[in-house]
């Protein structure tokens, strides 16, 4: 399908998905799958998640015009621990968010968990906010992650809060498979 042009037209805005409950990721594929179902192209960078065989790592193998790029350490970052690794990883994250972003080969652009990039000062607010400020004209763009900063949700033209109010994990009750991940 190819999008009519006033589609492309209208696109240029910044989205925040933030908070403590579920779904910012789930709702970035969300808008994500809309938008490819409109002929739009659409590429995700995750900032901290490594190459992973997660539900939506599997699904973008076989999507025509979605990409999705892991960028993170093989395991957790401890945000009580943060590695010159860690900060490595976040920072190579962002400038291949920057390259792909001004590549003008995708209309919907998600920096994955790069609010908790920034929240864990792996990478800098001030970088961010130049590389969206540079950012082609009609490219929207969404920053998810919890601990999004202020600077960002007041640039940004929508911002959303997940807001817990209750969770299985509270009854002991592990991420699953084709739910969480």
């Amino acid at each position: 399908m190819t999008p009519d042009g006033k589609i492309k037209e209208e696109l240029g805005l910044v989205h925040v998905y933030t908070g403590n409950g579920k779904g910012k990721t789930t709702a970035a594929l969300g808008l994500s799958f809309r938008a490819l179902g409109n002929g739009l192209s659409v590429a995700m960078v995750q900032f901290m998640k490594p190459d992973q065989e997660s539900g939506e790592y599997i699904m973008s193998k076989g999507l025509d015009n979605f990409t999705l790029l892991p960028c993170g350490p093989s395991g957790w970052v401890d945000p009580k621990n943060v590695t010159e690794e860690d900060r490595r990883m976040a920072h190579e994250a962002l400038c291949l968010a920057k390259e792909m972003l001004y590549s003008k080969k995708y209309d919907i652009f998600v920096m994955d968990e790069a609010n908790v990039a920034m929240g864990w000062k792996l990478i800098d607010v001030k970088d961010v906010i130049k590389v969206l400020e540079g950012r082609p004209k009609n490219v929207e763009v969404v920053l998810t992650g919890r601990y999004a900063p202020d600077e960002i949700t007041e640039y940004a033209d929508l911002v959303t809060e997940m807001r817990e109010i209750k969770h299985p994990y509270s009854k002991g009750i592990d991420g699953r498979k084709g739910v969480e991940s």
